[in-house]
């Protein structure tokens, strides 16, 4: 087009927002909220314009998700909802440096290549036929992101698949790729996977995420919701500790993991299907289980034998989990008990740990400065178990801001009073069962998180659920719990979460195909949930009455 060319007024207008509309948005949205804070002049709906502008900037994304977090930091002292000091004490809370030290915990194994050894180790174990190979990803994936991030975990397995299949290919064993993509002259990279190696990438990638549920640190949602309960009854004594948690979403994830490889089965590996095109593929590359198996043993020999590093960073883990697990396990006296009578909390034994993975050398070399002799004697300082460079190259910071950020909405929407009015608002709830409300709850979470940022939508929810709660006078663990695991089951989209996003970019992997293979897992994540909540539940947290401190 010409550049002295005139075009309509339309066309000016429709490119203007097409290519400015993220500009556009931010403007736009806080001006068509305004009337809130205007007309109904109060702390409450205060702090809801903040709370609903946040929300839309979140999940249309018109700013970084962890420049939109803080947000709070200006305006909630320039509003008058909280002060300078106490926003700002909420981007480092307790649950914070937990989730900070868990990481970089995490990274320490992925530093010395301890979790590739794990992977591989468990899928010889299991076995290498293509049903029993899906088994041991699905099972290596959920276990491996209950300790480090879902997004390292997919990063880590897509190789491994990637390398089986290639020999699966090779061999003339099954096809990777979709029949029609391989009639056309197209770059492998452009050409979309077959149902089966669809199957591998996407149950690796659903896994990580429904791993993640299991533990504490194995995602910022679960210490976003531990963090805003916490926030906001503060005289919960400890009740989502680190045993707990575990105790409670445990059974869900092992169920869940064993569901997903069921579904996964059917729609992507010719389950129950033996005489169609994708049983016959599975059936004779069972017959031909060697070549997996030979690819498997070359990747292990590959690593070597474990090494005094890998070593190191195993006793240290095993270190952590036991006193995560003994800090204060309630059914007896948890050695913070006992060390002094002040809260030592889940923070203390993450970073005690982390602090000796900076000490340790990275092998056993040191040990040759005690002899007389000079000969062998090390030259040089030995590099540290984890080193700062990497940690701080592949830390995502930025989930600190996203949240503290959740914390400090949580604390301001308490101090106003919103929460406390959305929750009363939300008081009709009361005329219906308890279940019917919790199961709510749990499809409004996974609806919610499949367009946005889990850990933004948990910083949504958790505190409307809460408040929900006290009105209607149930235990509020009973819809928090079973709503902030919800928060993390994101099977449908790509930009649902990191590792959906990860394992789509590097298997280019159509959008229809995810919400497709996603929608069975979706449909057990949300049933499982529910039952979870309705009967593991009254065992791990006994009693639905509002506790006195809740009130």
């Amino acid at each position: 087009m010409d550049e002295n060319e005139r075009i309509g007024i339309g066309t000016a207008c429709g490119s203007c927002c097409g290519n400015h509309w993220k500009g556009i948005f931010t403007v736009l949205i806080p001006l068509i909220v305004l009337p809130l804070p205007v007309l109904l002049r109060s702390d409450e709906f205060i702090c809801l314009y903040v709370v609903i502008v946040m929300a839309f900037y979140w999940v249309t994304e018109v700013a970084p998700l962890y420049i939109t977090s803080l947000l709070p930091v200006f305006v909630f002292p320039i509003l008058g909802i909280l002060d300078s000091n106490t926003v700002c004490k909420q981007y480092f809370k307790d649950p914070l440096v937990m989730f900070l030290g868990g990481l970089m915990i995490a990274l320490s194994i992925e530093y010395c290549n301890l979790h590739k050894r794990i992977a591989l180790i468990t899928i010889k174990a299991i076995g290498c036929s293509p049903r029993r190979l899906h088994f041991g990803l699905v099972a290596v994936s959920s276990f491996i992101s209950m300790w480090i991030s879902n997004a390292a975990t997919t990063a880590m397995m897509c190789p491994v698949i990637r390398a089986v299949l290639d020999e699966l290919k090779g061999q003339n064993i099954i096809e990777i790729y979709n029949s029609a993509d391989n009639e056309k002259q197209m770059d492998e990279r452009d050409k979309s996977p077959s149902p089966i190696a669809l199957g591998y990438y996407l149950s690796s990638a659903y896994a990580t995420t429904v791993g993640g549920c299991g533990t504490l640190i194995g995602t910022g949602t679960n210490l976003t919701f531990k963090g805003i309960y916490d926030t906001r009854f503060p005289e919960a004594t400890d009740e989502i500790s680190f045993p707990g948690f575990i105790a409670y979403a445990l059974p869900f994830v092992i169920i869940m993991t064993g569901l997903l490889y069921f579904s996964m089965q059917i729609s992507h590996f010719g389950m129950f299907r033996p005489n169609s095109e994708i049983g016959k593929q599975v059936t004779y590359a069972t017959e031909n289980a060697g070549v997996v198996k030979k690819v498997i043993d070359q990747r292990y020999e590959e690593l070597g034998p474990m090494s005094c590093h890998e070593k190191q960073v195993v006793i240290l883990f095993i270190l952590m989990v036991v006193l995560l697990f003994t800090r204060k396990p309630g059914f007896v006296t948890g050695w913070a008990e006992v060390v002094t009578d002040k809260a030592v909390n889940s923070s203390a034994p993450m970073v005690f740990v982390l602090f000796w993975l900076f000490i340790f050398p990275i092998n056993c070399a040191c040990l040759k400065f005690c002899k007389s002799k000079a000969k062998g004697r090390p030259k040089s300082q030995l590099p540290a178990l984890i080193s700062w460079f990497f940690l701080n190259k592949e830390t995502p910071w930025g989930l600190v801001f996203l949240l503290g950020g959740g914390f400090a909405l949580a604390e301001g929407s308490t101090q106003s009073g919103m929460a406390k009015m959305l929750g009363n608002s939300l008081k009709f709830a009361q005329s219906f069962p308890s279940s019917i409300v919790q199961l709510f709850c749990v499809v409004t979470g996974v609806f919610f998180t499949a367009f946005s940022a889990n850990v933004a939508i948990a910083n949504i929810l958790i505190p409307v659920v809460s408040e929900m709660a006290v009105a209607i006078k149930i235990h509020p663990l009973y819809f928090v719990f079973p709503t902030g695991l919800a928060c993390s089951i994101a099977f449908l989209l790509p930009v649902s979460t990191p590792a959906n996003a990860i394992v789509s970019g590097y298997a280019n992997i159509k959008t229809k195909d995810m919400v497709i293979a996603g929608l069975l897992p979706t449909f057990f994540s949300i049933l499982l949930l529910s039952i979870n909540g309705l009967t593991w539940h009254s065992i791990i947290y006994p009693g639905l009455e509002l506790p006195s401190w809740a009130k």
